[in-house]
């Protein structure tokens, strides 16, 4: 719970030396030598794994050649992908590599290379390979110059958020070449000043002239100054600059920025940065939950400049704000507008394309006029209606339709068995994740399933099922969209003992079943980032507390004993439900992101419950809540109730607490 973003073990097990097998010595010096740069070591170990035929030699041998990238050549990159071919570890380093022969210009070798690479997931080897097409002047990849390259590097540029030296460097050349010009300047910088990162905007201002970046920056930096002694605004720059600050300052202050943009500067900014600065103060409206927030987007709207360069996000929070406004009741028609001005692929989001269904349908006239909208509408929602996610579970129940759950595939034949058990990745993956490296594993894991056909994907699946390493399990079994094996999709291990424990608690089963896939995917020593503990993933602080409540004798190292687990989490789970009146999408949002935000975000007009899980304003709340809540229905379907509903357990209406209720329980943490 809190925040659960990365999944990652409990630190390595370190038994003694006596009682380790070798491989795994090896591995741990391995491991230490790596941490340490030692190379000396690396090159020692490295060998010695060879000559072992050790499972994991390809890694000991990665990390030794990682060590040393910056003085290697070409050979010796093509002897290490000679020795490791299709592996996981191969690809890896080739990433490393095209990164070095980016920082050294050396294009000849990158272009070489580069069409090699399988994973090509990295924003900084996109904008290598960019820099390279064009002092090459050849695409490097067959199909690379689909789109004109002037189109490919300003989408590259935009994607990468962080400041870094590739793209910046490819955005240098473009600008210096011309082909890049104010426009594309000023897109980035809006999109970093929208999403407050200040790094990145710093740096964009290198590409600019002093005077120029200084105003700019001065207006990031102190907005509310910049605005007061700017009453002037005539270059481009200085329309941009006064933008900038307004953005800035809806960000910590939207009615203050409301106050500007609706004072002096209503007709100083041009009509699309007026309706950028107006979206962006509505941006921050929606995430505060304001009553105003549908009122910025309106205004934005009404300047009549396109909002085909709003982000996504924005177009999203506008989405959000439409929904909660006029006292929950939505605003249908502005619903309409934002999701038609979205891009296909995020219209076609099943939350978008649910919502957007909705908007058409409440938004159409009366009577016939209205009936093709309706009709149109109501198809849409037969086509999301799906049995294993939020949205498609949403529809289905709105148009009436009950249906079935996927029905087994084939049994997986002993071929098809042997095939995956043999497979070298998948094999180093679980030797991996045993020994305490699930990153690494993970990785390994992922790779190995590139280009694999569906019972390869369920073969796969079922090894992790029957190793127990059940997030590998779920997560592969879901990378399939024909042949759904459940039993794989969603497990359910240590059934009598968390049936039990659920019962004790007065929960139904289906429920901490649907959290717990959720929280760690039934990964017994579980650690998030921020500490998180066990199958409940459960914070110290709260594990104590709650045995305190439950007159359970408390011991910090038994938060991963299943039994203690599960005990705190489900007592902590009936706890948070009660207080929120058994409402369940209010007790997994506070599970996730502590109490006091829920009763929060439930102030204002009364919601559609599905309206007020998608307006949530932490995304991984938000995420978090729609899953927990689909994945229970479906454990309560294959737990033996046919008839479950997603909209019995979302509920119909959320908002203030009534005030006939029980106090609230401040004490929960």
């Amino acid at each position: 719970m809190r925040f659960w973003k990365y999944l990652t073990l409990l630190p390595f097990f370190l038994a003694s030396a006596q009682a380790q097998p070798a491989e795994d010595l090896l591995m741990n010096q391995a491991r230490e030598a790596w941490r340490k740069r030692d190379v000396a070591a690396l090159n020692r170990l490295a060998e010695q794994a060879q000559q072992q035929q050790h499972l994991l030699a390809p890694w000991v041998d990665y990390w030794r050649q990682f060590a040393r990238l910056p003085a290697a050549q070409v050979p010796e990159l093509e002897a290490f992908y000679q020795r490791w071919p299709g592996s996981y570890v191969e690809d890896r380093l080739r990433n490393d590599w095209l990164l070095e022969l980016g920082r050294r210009q050396d294009w000849p070798a990158f272009a070489a290379d580069y069409p090699r690479f399988r994973m090509d997931d990295d924003r900084d080897v996109h904008c290598h390979a960019l820099r390279a097409e064009r002092a090459l002047g050849r695409p490097l990849k067959e199909g690379a110059d689909a789109k004109p390259f002037k189109e490919r590097a300003l989408a590259a540029w935009l994607a990468q958020r962080e400041a870094d030296e590739a793209c910046h460097a490819l955005a240098k050349d473009l600008l210096e070449a011309k082909v890049f010009g104010a426009d594309e300047l000023r897109r980035k910088l809006n999109a970093s000043a929208e999403t407050g990162r200040g790094k990145a905007f710093t740096q964009t201002l290198e590409l600019l002239r002093k005077p120029e970046a200084k105003m700019l920056q001065g207006a990031y930096d102190d907005p509310a100054r910049h605005l007061r002694l700017k009453p002037v605004v005539s270059g481009r720059w200085q329309q941009e600059a006064a933008a900038v600050a307004l953005v800035r300052l809806a960000a910590s202050n939207p009615e203050g920025a409301r106050d500007h943009l609706e004072g002096r500067w209503a007709k100083a900014l041009a009509p699309a940065l007026a309706q950028w600065a107006w979206a962006q103060g509505g941006r921050q409206a929606a995430l505060r939950q304001q009553e105003d927030a549908a009122d910025w987007f309106r205004r934005a709207l009404a300047l009549k400049a396109s909002a085909s360069e709003w982000s996504e996000e924005t177009l999203a929070w506008a989405a959000r704000a439409a929904l909660r406004a006029k006292g929950g009741a939505g605003d249908w028609e502005l619903l309409r507008q934002v999701v038609q001005a979205m891009p296909e692929a995020q219209r076609q989001d099943p939350a978008w394309a649910y919502w957007h269904a909705q908007a058409r349908y409440r938004a159409a006239p009366e009577g016939e006029a209205g009936e093709p909208a309706r009709r149109e509408a109501r198809a849409t929602l037969v086509k999301l209606a799906a049995p294993l996610h939020f949205y498609g579970q949403l529809a289905a129940e709105e148009m009436g339709l009950r249906l079935a759950l996927p029905a087994a595939p084939a049994a997986l034949s002993p071929a098809e068995r042997q095939a995956a058990a043999q497979h070298p990745g998948l094999t180093r993956a679980l030797r991996l994740i045993e020994l305490g490296m699930r990153g690494e594993g993970v990785r390994e894991w992922n790779f190995s399933l590139r280009g694999m056909a569906e019972r390869e994907l369920l073969a796969a699946a079922q090894r992790a099922c029957e190793a127990q390493v059940w997030d590998r399990c779920i997560n592969t079994s879901e990378k399939t969209t024909q042949q759904i094996d459940l039993a794989q999709r969603y497990p359910m291990p240590f059934r009598e003992q968390l049936v039990e424990r659920a019962r004790a608690a007065g929960l139904h089963p289906a429920d901490p079943y649907g959290l717990i896939r959720q929280e760690s995917r039934f990964i017994q020593d579980a650690r998030s980032g921020v500490g998180a503990s066990g199958l409940m993933q459960l914070m110290p602080a709260t594990a104590k507390w709650t045995a305190r409540k439950l007159g359970l004798a408390y011991n910090p190292q038994r938060i991963n004993d299943m039994d203690m687990n599960l005990r705190l989490g489900m007592g902590y789970l009936r706890m948070v439900l009660d207080d929120f009146g058994g409402a369940l999408p209010l007790a997994a949002a506070a599970y996730n992101a502590g109490p006091g935000r829920p009763r929060r975000w439930r102030e204002g007009g009364e919601l559609d419950a599905a309206a007020w899980a998608e307006s949530i304003p932490f995304s991984e709340t938000r995420d978090y809540v729609k899953k927990v809540l689909a994945n229970a229905t479906v454990y309560a379907r294959l737990m033996g109730e046919p008839q479950a509903s997603l909209r019995e357990r979302l509920g119909q209406r959320i908002g203030p607490r009534p005030t006939t209720a029980p106090t609230s329980n401040q004490d929960l943490p």
